[in-house]
């Protein structure tokens, strides 16, 4: 499963958490190897999952991702029959969106780095790794662009780089500069 992983250029992280799907799947059909289940087991752990366990639709759409992977891709299984399983229901919610002057005081309560971080997160429209993958290459100061290299997907893409960070990015490059 490693292997086929690599092979089609996934990340690490969907690589760990497929090997964990794969893994409780396994607890699941009692360690019978993959090839002697049939369609039934698949179903029968995907509803498990939504019915008794609960999980949340994502979480349980990530299992089936890692389960159609291992039976299309490393086993080579026709697997169009398994897909008819319960599935966790979404529920739909309004998302909490913080004002200006929320966001702010979570600014005002950070310091250094952190502060920094969380302002490039925000501002940039930044997820957290790719933020922590920044490097000084990847920002334009003079045209406010920020480029995300190796984003979700392996993507990369341009962001805007708000005028107020920059101050705050030039002091930061300087530190660094001073202490290597």
């Amino acid at each position: 499963m490693i292997n086929a992983l690599r092979l089609r250029h996934r990340s690490l992280r969907t690589e760990k958490s497929y090997l964990i799907w794969f893994r409780k799947f396994r607890a699941f059909v009692k360690n019978r190897q993959p090839e002697q289940l049939n369609e039934g087991e698949f179903r029968d752990f995907l509803t498990h999952l939504a019915v008794e366990k609960r999980v949340a639709p994502s979480t349980q759409n990530q299992a089936f991702n890692a389960l159609l992977f291992l039976y299309r891709h490393v086993l080579e299984k026709n697997v169009e029959g398994m897909i008819n399983s319960v599935r966790a229901k979404e529920k739909r919610r309004l998302p909490v969106v913080l004002t200006i002057r929320e966001v702010e005081q979570i600014f005002d309560h950070l310091t250094g780095i952190h502060r920094l971080t969380a302002m490039l997160l925000y501002g940039c429209g930044l997820r957290l790794q790719e933020c922590l993958s920044l490097r000084i290459k990847d920002l334009d100061l003079e045209q406010n662009i920020v480029i995300v290299r190796g984003g979700k997907r392996d993507e990369g893409r341009r962001t805007v780089l708000p005028e107020r960070l920059k101050g705050e990015l030039i002091a930061h490059i300087a530190a660094v500069r001073r202490l290597y």
